[in-house]
C-alpha cells in the first residue's frame, strides 16, 4: 500500500520535481535513467554512512480492514480495499513523500522521542554524476543491489541485521524534494544536498521558544472569531428570479444551488397562517393559492399611495388585496386580517432565504453580501432595500448597480485585453420587469496604491422600468384567457380574468409560451383543468406573439438613444454590443435591437443570467477584509442630480431687501461616487434651512416622473448658528460647512454641520510649553506633508476634515470653490498648492526661508541647529528680526445642530424596525421547529419500516428467538398506529422519546448482529500481528550477544504479552462457542481492539529501539580490520524473512555477505564523480561465499 504526501496544489503524475530516488522507497518506474547522467559503481557501507537513509514515518493504522477510518495528516479519510490502494493527504509546505506499507501487516508506524543522523546504505544507492557540458544541481537517484530497483538484501549481523529486520515490519520514508520536511509519527525527515549526494536526516522537530508560541496564541485568538464567518455572498436581486453567489476561502465565487439544485430560484413567496414556502415551492403554491403568494413586490418598493406603479401592480395581480400605512403612506399586502407585512418585510424573508441557501451552501455563518439593485433605483428606492437587509440581519457592503455587477463581471474576467486604449462597451439588459442599457469604458489608469490597474467607467445610461419579459407573458396571458373564453362561447361561464387560480395557470404557460417559442415559430398551448374541470388547448405562433408585442417591441431602442445622450456619444464609439437578461433570448427583440445599432452582430459571450452575481460576489470579497483580490477600480455614475436650494435676502436696491432661491449643484448627473463634497454658507450669523433636492430630471418622460414620485428629499434645519457666534465674537467667521457623503451605496447622507472660525495670534517662543515644543518637532519629523490649514493654525487641536471631489467628476468649474453669495457652485477644495523651485543662486534665502517655516510650524529648533552638510553656520539674526513674529491663524470649529425632515418617503422608525425584524426573526425559529418536528416525525417512521423488515432476514433470525421477534414487531406495529393516528398533533419531544424506546428495545438484537459483522475481520487481524510478532521476536533471539541491542526482560516482556493475547483469544473463543447466538456475545470487538494496541505498543517500542541504536564498537585485528563475529550454524542455515506483502518466490536465498574491506570512517565525504574523478576499485567476492542473486537472475 502506497500513501502518498504531496504539496498543496501539486499532483505526483504532474509534478516537475525531481522523479522518486530508487534507493530510498522508488522503483523503476517511478525512475527512469536521466539523459546525460552515467551511472557510477555502488559503495558498500555502514548503515551510518549510507547517502540515503530509510526511515519510518507511516502514521498508526488500527487495522488493516476495508472501510476503516486513518489518521492522515490532520484529517479522517476512508481507506479503500484490503490493506491496498493509495492513500493521499496534502501537507502544506512539506516535500513529496511516500509511504510503501505493507498489504497485510495491520498496524505499522513509529514512535518514540530519538534522533538519528546517518546516511544511506551502500547498495540501496546508486550515485548518478552529471554529464559533461550540464549546468545544475545533479539529481541522485537509487535503486536496489544489481540496478534492478529492489529493496532487498541478505541479513546482515549485528545491529545493521536488527535493523534490516525492523525495517522489513514498517514503511518506509522517501523524501523527494531536498530541503523538505515530512512528518511522520512525530518524526520529520529531512534531505539535503551534501557533497552532491542526498543526506538523509531524521529528527524531532525541535520545539519553539516560548516567545515565538506566546505571540502565534495571539494571533491565532485575534483570528478565531474571524474564522466562522469569511465568507461573503452576493444577491443578484431580479424580479423574477435571484441569483446567489459566495466566496469563501477554497471556493471561489461559486453560484450557490437551492434545495432543488438549481442555480436560479424564483423570488417568490407563499405565507399562510402557520408556514411558508420560499423558492420552487411556493411557485408551485402560486397555482392553489394565489393570494397567499406575492410575486414581483421589488415592484412596490419606495412607492407610496398614488403612485402609478402600485396602481399597475393591482391591475396585474388583482387576486392581493394591497392596504397603506397611514404614516407613511406606503403599501403593505393584507394576507389575511391577522396577517399584513409590507414590501420591505417580504424582501427581508427573501434575503434570510437567500442567506440560508449560501450558508448551506458553505458550510459555514454568512453576515457580509452585496445586493444589486436597478440602476434607476432612487434614494427612497435604495433605502427600503437596506432596511429590509437590517430585518433580515444582514450586513450589506454596497448596493451595486446590476449593469454595474455586469460590467465588472465582464472586465474581471477580461483584465489581460485592457490597455491604456479606451475601450466602450454597451451593455443591453432587458430582464423580466425592466430594461437597462449602459454604456462602459474600459481602461488603465495609474492608481496611488497600486500602479497601473484596470478601470472601468459608466459614461452613460439609459431606461425603461416596464419594458421586460413580464410584459410579453402578461399579454400572452391575455390572449389565452381570451382564446379560452371564446372555446366556451355560449355555455353560460363565468369569464376566466374573474378566476384568480385560472389566471395564475395561464401566466405560468404564457412563460412557458414565450421561452418555446423563442426557438420555435409555433407551439400548442394546453392546460388540464383550467377553470371548472375544463381543459385549455390552443395553437399560438410566433407571428400572433409578435403582433401581440408589436408596441413593445418599438420601445426596445429607447434606452439605447438615451445611453447615447447621457455619455455624449454616438454608436461609431461603440466597440460591441452585448446582450444581458432573459428576455434579450427573444428573437424580435435582438431583431430590433440590431438594426438600432447597426452593428454586424450582438455580442453574446455574457452569461445573462449569471453575470451580475458573478460580478457583486467579486465586489464583496474586495470589500471584505478577509480576500485580497486584484484592484479593480469601479467609477459608477450619478442617474439623478442632486443639488441643494436656500434662500436668502438681498439688498437689490438701496434700502430695499427681498428674498432670493439659489440653488447650487451638489452632484451633478453622470458624475462619479462614492464621493464627499463640503459646501459652505457664508454671511448666516442665525438659525436658517436648507432643502437637498433632485436637480433637472427633464431626460425622464411624464411617465417615469410620475412613478419617480417626490422629487424633493430632505429639508435641514440647523439649529445653534446663533450661539456659535456669541461664543466667538472676536473671530472671523469662515461660513458654515456641510459634509455630504454619497457612498458606495448611492445613498446620500450629510454627515455633520459645523461653524468655523479664524483668528490671528501671535505666540512667543517662550510662551510655548516645552510639551508642545516637543509634539511639534515630532509632528514635523514624522508628519510629512501638511495641508495649508495646518500650517497656517499651528498647534490648534480642531482641524477641517480635509474634503476634496473626486477625480475626473463632471461638476462645473464653479463647484470647486466655497459657496459664498455670488458663488456659483459650493465644493471646497482643501488641496495644498505646488512648492515654488528655489533658485540655484539664493541658497542663504533659501536657508532663511526654510528656518522661518519651520520656526512657523514648531518654533522648537534654532537658527543655529539647522545646517547643511558641509556649509557653514548661518548667523544669528538681530533682535529686532527675533520679536518680530508674524502671527498665525487660530481656527476653532464648532458643530451645529441638525434636525432632518425626509421628505420623499420617511424611513421606517427604530422601533418600528426592530418589530419587524422580531417578526421575520419568529417566523424562522417557527419554520426551524417545523423542519425539526418533521424530521423526528420522518426519522421514526423510517426506522419502524426499517426494522420490521428486518425481523424477516436471516441475519437477524440467527440471533434472535420467536418471543423476542414477536415482541419487537408488536412494539413496531403499535408505534406505527399511533403515529398514523395521534403523530399529527405530537410535539417534536413526544416523537424523539418515542424513537428512544424503540432503539432501546431493539439495541440488543442490533448489537449481536454487529457483532457478528465484525469477528471475521477483527480476528484476522489479530492473527496477522500475532504471527508478525512471533516472527519479529525469534528475529531478535537470532541476534548474537555482542551485537544484542535488546534486553532479556525486554524480549521477555514481549513474549509474555504474545502468549497471553493467544491464551485469551482461545479462551474467548472457546468460551462464546459455547453459549447459544441469542445471548449476549463474550467475545466482543473492541477487546480484541484493545489487545491488539497493547500488543502493537510493545513491538513499536522494540522497533523504535532498534532504529535509532547506536552499534557497539568492534575490537580490531592485528592487520587493522575490523573482527566480525563468527556465524553460527544455525545464522548460516537460516532462511531471509521476507517483508511483508512480498512472496517467498521473489527473494533471494544466500549466505550472508562478508565485508573483506575497510568502510570508509565517519569523517571520510560521499562525493558525485564527476570527469576526472577516480573510479573506485571492483573487487571480487571471495572464493567459497556465494554471491547474492538479484531479482533478474532468480
Amino acid at each position: 500500500m502506497l500513501i502518498s504526501i504531496q504539496s498543496p496544489g501539486r499532483s505526483n503524475t504532474n509534478s516537475k520535481r525531481a522523479p522518486l530516488p530508487r534507493g530510498c522507497g522508488g522503483d523503476a518506474a517511478h525512475s527512469p535513467p536521466r539523459p546525460g547522467l552515467r551511472r557510477r559503481p555502488e559503495k558498500q557501507g555502514r548503515a551510518r554512512d549510507r547517502p540515503c537513509a530509510r526511515r519510518t514515518g507511516v502514521p498508526r493504522l488500527p487495522t488493516p480492514a476495508a472501510g476503516h477510518p486513518v489518521r492522515e495528516a490532520g484529517k479522517v479519510r476512508e481507506r479503500t480495499g484490503a490493506g491496498a490502494g493509495p492513500v493521499t493527504w496534502s501537507n502544506p509546505r512539506r516535500a513529496s513523500a511516500v509511504f510503501p506499507q505493507p498489504a497485510d501487516w495491520p498496524l505499522g508506524g513509529l514512535r518514540g522521542p530519538s534522533r538519528l543522523r546517518g546516511r544511506g546504505r551502500g547498495q540501496d544507492v546508486a550515485q548518478w554524476e552529471r554529464a559533461p557540458g550540464r549546468r545544475g544541481r545533479g539529481r541522485a537517484r537509487g535503486a536496489g543491489p544489481g540496478g534492478g530497483g529492489s529493496n532487498e538484501r541478505a541479513p546482515r549481523p549485528g545491529p545493521a541485521g536488527a535493523r534490516d529486520a525492523a525495517e522489513r515490519l514498517v514503511a518506509n520514508v522517501t523524501v523527494c524534494k531536498p530541503r523538505g520536511v515530512v512528518k511522520g509519527a512525530g518524526l520529520g525527515v529531512r534531505c539535503r544536498p551534501r557533497g552532491g549526494t542526498m543526506a538523509a536526516t531524521v529528527r524531532r522537530q525541535r520545539p519553539r521558544r516560548l516567545a515565538c508560541w506566546a505571540v502565534l496564541a495571539v494571533l491565532l485568538a485575534d483570528l478565531l472569531p474571524l474564522s466562522d464567518t469569511l465568507a461573503v455572498m452576493s444577491v443578484d436581486l431580479g424580479s423574477e428570479s435571484m441569483k446567489v453567489a459566495i466566496v469563501k476561502p477554497g471556493v471561489p465565487m461559486e453560484i450557490v444551488l437551492n434545495k432543488e439544485s438549481r442555480r436560479k430560484t424564483p423570488v417568490t413567496v407563499t405565507l399562510k397562517e402557520n408556514e411558508r414556502f420560499f423558492g420552487d415551492s411556493a411557485a408551485s403554491m402560486a397555482i392553489k393559492n394565489p393570494k397567499a403568494t406575492l410575486r414581483y413586490f421589488q415592484h412596490l418598493l419606495g412607492k407610496q399611495e398614488g403612485n402609478p406603479h402600485v396602481a399597475l401592480y393591482g391591475a396585474r395581480f388583482p387576486e392581493h388585496e394591497l392596504g397603506f400605512d397611514p404614516q407613511r403612506q406606503t403599501v403593505h399586502f393584507q394576507i389575511s386580517p391577522q396577517l399584513q407585512f409590507s414590501p420591505e418585510e417580504v424582501l427581508g424573508m427573501v434575503l434570510n432565504y437567500s442567506r440560508s441557501l449560501a450558508e448551506d451552501f458553505a458550510e459555514q455563518p454568512i453576515k457580509d453580501a452585496v445586493i444589486t439593485v436597478p440602476a434607476f433605483f432612487n434614494q427612497a428606492e435604495r433605502r427600503a432595500v437596506l432596511q429590509a437587509a437590517r430585518m433580515a440581519g444582514l450586513k450589506v457592503l454596497q448596493l451595486i448597480n446590476d449593469n454595474t455587477a455586469t460590467a465588472l463581471s465582464y472586465g474581471v474576467f477580461r483584465r489581460k485585453d485592457i490597455n491604456t486604449t479606451a475601450q466602450n462597451v454597451m451593455f443591453y439588459d432587458m430582464g423580466s420587469g425592466s430594461t437597462v442599457c449602459t454604456i462602459v469604458t474600459y481602461q488603465t489608469v495609474k492608481t496611488k496604491e497600486a500602479g497601473m490597474q484596470p478601470q472601468l467607467q459608466i459614461r452613460g445610461v439609459g431606461f425603461d422600468r416596464t419594458l421586460g419579459g413580464l410584459e410579453m407573458e402578461l399579454r400572452l396571458r391575455e390572449h389565452l384567457a381570451r382564446l379560452f373564453n371564446e372555446q366556451r362561447k355560449g355555455q353560460r361561464a363565468k369569464d376566466v380574468r374573474e378566476n384568480p387560480r385560472a389566471m395564475a395557470k395561464l401566466l405560468r404557460e404564457a412563460n412557458r409560451l414565450k421561452t418555446v417559442l423563442s426557438a420555435n415559430a409555433d407551439h400548442m398551448a394546453q392546460i388540464e383543468g383550467l377553470m371548472d374541470d375544463v381543459d385549455f388547448k390552443a395553437k399560438v405562433t410566433r407571428a400572433e406573439f409578435e403582433e401581440l408585442c408589436a408596441d413593445l417591441f418599438e420601445r426596445v431602442p429607447g434606452p439605447v438613444q438615451q445611453a447615447l445622450q447621457s455619455a455624449e456619444m454616438n454608436l461609431d464609439e461603440i466597440e460591441q454590443v452585448i446582450l444581458v437578461g432573459g428576455a434579450t433570448r427573444v428573437p424580435k427583440v435582438q431583431e430590433v435591437l440590431l438594426k438600432a445599432v447597426g452593428k454586424e452582430e450582438l455580442g453574446k459571450n455574457v452569461n445573462a443570467d449569471e453575470a451580475a452575481a458573478m460580478g457583486a460576489v467579486y465586489q464583496a470579497a474586495a470589500l471584505s477584509k478577509a480576500f485580497k483580490v486584484k484592484p479593480f477600480v469601479v467609477r459608477d455614475a450619478v442617474i439623478y442630480p442632486i443639488l441643494v436650494e436656500f434662500t436668502r435676502e438681498v439688498e437689490e436696491e438701496p434700502g430695499v431687501r427681498s428674498l432670493k432661491h439659489n440653488k447650487r449643484v451638489l452632484f451633478s448627473r453622470m458624475g462619479p461616487y462614492p464621493q464627499r463634497k463640503v459646501i459652505t454658507f457664508n454671511r448666516y450669523n442665525h438659525d436658517f434651512n436648507f432643502h437637498i433636492n433632485y436637480g433637472d430630471l427633464g431626460f425622464l418622460g411624464p411617465e417615469d416622473l410620475r412613478v419617480f414620485g417626490s422629487q424633493n428629499l430632505t429639508t435641514v434645519k440647523l439649529k445653534g448658528v446663533g450661539e456659535s457666534f456669541k461664543k466667538y465674537p472676536d473671530y472671523e467667521s469662515k461660513g458654515i460647512k456641510a459634509h455630504f457623503n454619497l457612498d458606495e451605496s448611492g445613498v446620500l447622507s450629510l454627515i455633520k454641520v459645523e461653524s468655523v472660525f479664524e483668528t490671528l495670534v501671535e505666540d512667543s517662543p517662550e510662551e510655548e510649553s516645552t510639551l508642545t515644543k516637543l509634539g511639534n518637532t515630532i509632528s514635523s519629523l514624522f508628519g510629512g506633508g501638511t495641508t495649508p490649514d495646518a500650517k497656517e493654525n499651528g498647534t490648534d487641536s480642531v482641524q477641517e476634515e480635509e474634503e476634496s471631489p473626486a477625480e475626473g467628476s463632471k461638476d462645473e468649474p464653479g463647484e470647486q470653490a466655497e459657496l459664498k453669495e455670488e458663488a456659483e457652485a459650493p465644493v471646497e477644495d482643501t488641496s495644498q498648492p505646488p512648492p515654488t523651485e528655489p533658485k540655484e543662486d539664493a541658497a542663504p534665502e533659501e536657508e532663511k526661508a526654510a528656518e522661518k517655516e519651520k520656526e512657523e510650524k514648531s518654533e522648537a529648533q534654532k537658527p543655529s541647529e539647522k545646517k547643511e552638510a558641509g556649509s557653514e553656520p548661518v548667523p544669528p539674526a538681530p533682535e529686532e528680526e527675533k520679536k518680530q513674529k508674524p502671527a498665525r491663524k487660530q481656527r476653532m470649529v464648532e458643530e451645529i445642530g441638525v434636525e432632518l425632515m425626509v421628505l420623499d418617503l420617511p424611513d421606517l422608525p427604530e422601533d418600528e424596525l426592530a418589530r419587524s425584524a422580531q417578526k421575520l426573526q419568529d417566523l424562522t425559529l417557527r419554520d426551524l421547529e417545523k423542519q425539526e418536528r418533521e424530521k423526528a416525525a420522518n426519522s421514526l417512521e423510517a426506522f419502524i419500516f426499517e426494522t420490521q423488515d428486518k425481523l424477516y432476514q436471516p441475519e437477524y433470525q440467527e440471533v434472535s428467538t420467536e418471543e423476542q421477534r414477536e415482541e419487537i414487531s408488536g412494539r413496531l406495529s403499535a408505534a406505527s398506529t399511533w403515529l398514523e393516528d395521534e403523530g399529527f398533533g405530537a410535539t417534536t419531544v413526544m416523537l424523539k422519546e418515542k424513537l428512544t424506546e424503540l432503539r432501546k428495545l431493539c439495541h440488543g438484537l442490533f448489537f449481536r448482529v454487529e457483532e457478528r459483522k465484525k469477528w471475521p475481520e477483527r480476528l484476522s487481524a489479530l492473527d496477522n500481528l500475532l504471527n508478525h510478532s512471533s516472527m519479529f521476536l525469534k528475529g531478535a533471539r537470532l541476534i548474537p550477544e555482542m551485537d544484542q541491542i535488546f534486553t532479556e526482560v525486554e524480549m521477555t516482556t514481549l513474549e509474555k504479552v504474545i502468549n497471553e493475547t493467544w491464551a485469551w483469544k482461545n479462551a474467548t473463543m472457546a468460551e462464546q462457542a459455547k453459549l447459544p447466538a441469542t445471548e449476549k456475545p463474550v467475545l466482543l470487538s473492541k477487546d480484541i481492539e484493545a489487545k491488539m494496541m497493547a500488543l502493537d505498543r510493545e513491538v513499536q517500542y522494540l522497533l523504535n529501539k532498534a532504529k535509532f541504536a547506536k552499534p557497539r564498537p568492534r575490537p580490531k585485528d592485528k592487520n587493522g580490520t575490523r573482527a566480525e563475529p563468527p556465524l553460527n550454524a544455525s545464522d548460516q542455515a537460516e532462511k531471509v524473512i521476507p517483508p511483508p506483502g512480498e512472496t517467498e518466490d521473489a527473494k533471494p536465498i544466500s549466505e550472508p555477505e562478508k565485508e573483506t574491506r575497510s568502510e570508509p570512517t565517519d569523517a571520510e565525504p560521499l562525493e558525485l564523480g564527476g570527469p576526472g574523478a577516480a573510479e573506485p576499485e571492483q573487487k571480487e567476492p571471495p572464493t567459497g561465499q556465494k554471491p547474492t542473486l538479484k531479482n533478474d537472475e532468480l
